[in-house]
């Protein structure tokens, strides 16, 4: 009988997820997990709803820093050790930060799963955070920073991040700054490691072929050692900045994104928002990528997107082309988003859309990495698990009405910004043209 089974609760769900479990430790801690018995594979991650927004902006770059060091060394491990353990057991293991999370997380073979836990235990415990770890890994995000900015195609959403955000945290780059980078020291990163990374806002999740009790006993002991911190940065929700930012440089392409207000990941209108987003651009038969790819040869790639955050969000286009085209495409752009806002899309757009999402949640939800984010994300958002029946019912029952509605909200309030990167010739007449949209 496992040490924790008294507090374990079952999610109130469908009975197809009842699988799916939840315990909260005494230091409020909450490990959940998702047993998946036909599949051989266990993924684990450790989450803290610490992120880039979460720093100051002399702060900024600490939690991608961190993200870097937690696998650089415990006091029972150097970074060689913890590499050889999981290249022995076949096991994958890496981490990632967000504007809102820090993940670290591995997949190993069911039988590794002792291993895996007591391996990602010491580094988030453990980790040494060495000075002279932090000087080599230095250079290395140096050059992480210098891979984004010479990668176009990514550098323009940092760029239309900034330009949308302001000088709000959600407009900074989650990687740091080069200057802010070189500041940092062990001192910084363990005060800031300290501060934040406190109980409450930490989640383990884990799907696949496991049981529950079994990764409590596993991993509760040590986990409950970790104490309440003081106060946690408020996090105030940013205004929006309107208006064309074009940044000059010598490149073969035009890379343009094109933003409006979205919503909060929580919001209800969520499930409208991801199909509107499907119809716009969110696929080859999307209107976008049929108007300005297939139709006029414009673009290599079109795309459009959703970012949402626990208290904002931004809905936007992206599209590459010959410095030429900028002011043709930012037209198409402009006017593909507006006719949502002007005429029900269709039946058959509708349907498409629907079956699509609904293709890629149960395609998604054979995965146990997949399994293992929703889960936590489930957490952190609504406090319990979104059975994926309701998501598809949620997603079903969304009517043209409702897409046409959320259009003209989102789409209100002169909501629009434009960022541009490359050759752009004549600023003022983009300038011009989001006006006339604005104006409208």
């Amino acid at each position: 009988m496992a040490k924790y089974a008294s507090a374990t609760k079952l999610y109130p769900m469908m009975k197809a997820d009842q699988d799916t479990r939840k315990t909260t430790l005494g230091n409020r801690i909450k490990i959940l997990t998702k047993q998946m018995p036909h599949i051989r594979s266990v993924t684990m991650g450790v989450w803290v709803d610490v992120g880039a927004r979460d720093e100051t902006l002399s702060e900024n770059g600490l939690s991608h820093l961190i993200e870097h060091l937690i696998f650089k060394g415990t006091d029972k491990r150097s970074a060689f050790q913890i590499a050889k353990e999981f290249d022995v057991i076949g096991g994958q293991t890496n981490a990632f930060t967000t504007m809102e999370n820090t993940c670290y997380h591995a997949k190993v073979m069911d039988s590794h799963l002792d291993t895996m836990v007591e391996i990602l235990s010491d580094i988030f415990l453990n980790s040494r955070f060495d000075e002279v770890d932090i000087q080599r890994e230095q250079p290395v995000i140096l050059q992480e920073i210098g891979m984004v900015e010479d990668s176009p195609d990514e550098y323009i959403h940092i760029l239309s991040g900034k330009n949308f955000w302001g000088e709000h945290p959600l407009g900074r780059s989650i990687l740091g700054s080069r200057d802010n980078l070189l500041t940092f020291n062990a001192e910084r990163l363990k005060t800031f490691f300290q501060k934040l990374y406190q109980p409450d806002r930490i989640i383990v999740s884990a799907a696949g072929n496991l049981e529950h009790d079994r990764l409590l006993d596993l991993i509760g002991p040590s986990f409950e050692t970790i104490k309440p911190g003081n106060g946690f940065p408020e996090r105030t929700p940013p205004v929006v900045n309107m208006g064309v930012d074009v940044n000059h440089r010598d490149l073969e392409q035009v890379h343009i994104c094109l933003g409006t207000r979205g919503l909060p990941i929580a919001d209800p209108g969520r499930y409208a928002l991801s199909l509107m987003n499907t119809i716009l651009g969110g696929n080859m038969s999307s209107r976008l990528f049929q108007e300005i790819r297939e139709k006029r040869g414009l673009a290599y790639t079109v795309y459009s997107f959703v970012s949402s955050h626990v208290d904002t969000g931004m809905f936007g286009t992206y599209a590459a082309v010959e410095p030429s085209k900028s002011i043709e495409t930012t037209r198409l752009l402009l006017e593909q988003l507006f006719r949502l806002k002007q005429e029900r899309v269709s039946a058959a757009e509708l349907t498409g859309a629907k079956e699509y999402i609904k293709g890629n949640l149960f395609l998604a939800s054979e995965s146990s990495e997949n399994q293992m984010v929703r889960l936590a994300q489930n957490e952190f958002h609504f406090q319990r698990n979104i059975p994926l029946k309701t998501v598809v019912e949620q997603i079903e029952a969304v009517n043209p009405d409702d897409i046409l509605q959320l259009a003209n909200t989102l789409l209100k309030n002169n909501t629009l910004s434009l960022t541009m990167l490359g050759q752009v010739a004549d600023r003022t007449a983009h300038k011009e043209l989001v006006s006339a949209y604005l104006d409208a």
